[in-house]
């Protein structure tokens, strides 16, 4: 995915106000060997774009008057109350070196299993994306859970997740298998009855 951005030389609070006036919206270019660099960007823009949820996952091709950077997108600051977009940081990536970023889960054929169909289960969604290590080019835009076989009272953790070729899952320290999707049941009957069709 590819967006424009214009070098921004003038900066402060005055400066970004005048910019977001201006339909235009600050940003910070770091990483990489290179110094930080500030730069602007059109509003309508970076606002369709952020609105696709790849976008928030993906390498990115950033045009920098001409020059093109791939970079990934690390966090957005929006107004409080209206759709506007107040800031953006970006991060600089080596095509050789390999990234730590989130990417979002998919959930799929919920509808579909044991869980909803015998057991009236309410699918809950724990996380809505985990943390890979890869390098650029192996970068996935989404891990697709699929639920076809999921039991009512059970759940998928981390480690049930097949990662994609050149991708390794990163847990955080304190709980290296957390459970990413429940099925839960009312009453806690679907536990038993699984237990027991299990026996």
């Amino acid at each position: 995915m590819k967006f424009n951005a214009t070098a921004r030389s003038v900066q402060g609070t005055s400066a970004s106000r005048r910019l977001r006036r201006a339909g235009r919206v600050p940003a910070i270019v770091y990483g990489g060997a290179a110094q930080p660099a500030n730069v602007e960007l059109d509003h309508n823009e970076i606002f369709h774009a952020l609105r696709k949820p790849a976008f928030a996952s993906s390498v990115l091709e950033m045009d920098l008057e001409g020059k093109v950077e791939n970079v990934l997108l690390r966090s957005v600051q929006w107004h409080p109350f209206k759709s506007q977009v107040l800031h953006i940081d970006f991060q600089r990536v080596n095509a050789n070196e390999k990234l730590t970023t989130k990417v979002p889960l998919r959930l799929i054929n919920a509808e579909a299993s044991p869980a909803v169909k015998l057991s009236s289960a309410l699918i809950s969604q724990i996380h809505t994306e985990v943390e890979v290590v890869c390098l650029p080019k192996d970068l996935p835009a989404e891990i697709v859970v699929d639920l076809s076989n999921l039991q009512g009272g059970a759940s998928v953790h981390l480690n049930d997740l097949v990662a994609p070729a050149g991708v390794s899952f990163q847990a955080h320290p304190n709980d290296p298998n957390p459970a990413l999707v429940a099925a839960i049941v009312k009453g806690g009957g679907a536990a038993g009855a699984t237990e027991e069709a299990e026996g």
